[in-house]
């Protein structure tokens, strides 16, 4: 039996569940590429949503991208807190805003590790319409302004 939603995390129910679609990615320095993705919120009684992120190239199936952390609310009434490592060496601190069924982040902080990739700063924008989460994603790097990197359009998973 799953635990009882945790008072605070009311604002950010609209994201339970598991959610699948498709995105696209382009960034300067790469070629375009279309993606399946998974995205996954969970909860566990405590004041946090479990955040699982899964990608796929599309056509080969190809294993592109995986994140995880947690989303929280943050200090104010609309403040949200998002942290997230990466498998590309680095981690995520994301600080942002939820307005009804619409969050927005800017990164804090983004640690590397030595090798880890050149990545500076993100923004990130979700939204729910209907009964589809969208988002989109920008990007900053060492050698490359903020720029826009992911746009996708997901579905809630049935059960």
């Amino acid at each position: 039996m799953a635990p009882a939603l945790h008072d605070d995390l009311a604002p950010l129910a609209f994201l339970l569940g598991t959610w699948r679609g498709e995105g696209d990615g382009e960034y300067p320095t790469i070629e375009p590429f279309r993606y399946h993705e998974e995205l996954v919120f969970e909860h566990v009684g405590d004041p946090f949503l479990l955040y699982r992120q899964s990608s796929w190239l599309v056509g080969d199936d190809a294993p592109l991208h995986f994140e995880r952390g947690f989303l929280r609310p943050g200090a104010g009434p609309d403040a949200v807190e998002l942290t997230l490592a990466h498998p590309l060496g680095l981690t995520e601190v994301a600080e942002g805003t939820i307005s009804g069924e619409e969050l927005s982040f800017a990164s804090t902080s983004v640690g590397r590790t030595e090798t880890g990739s050149a990545v500076t700063a993100l923004r990130r924008r979700y939204r729910l319409d209907g009964d589809v989460l969208s988002y989109e994603i920008d990007m900053a790097m060492d050698e490359t302004a903020m720029t826009r990197h992911l746009v996708a359009e997901l579905r809630r998973a049935e059960g």
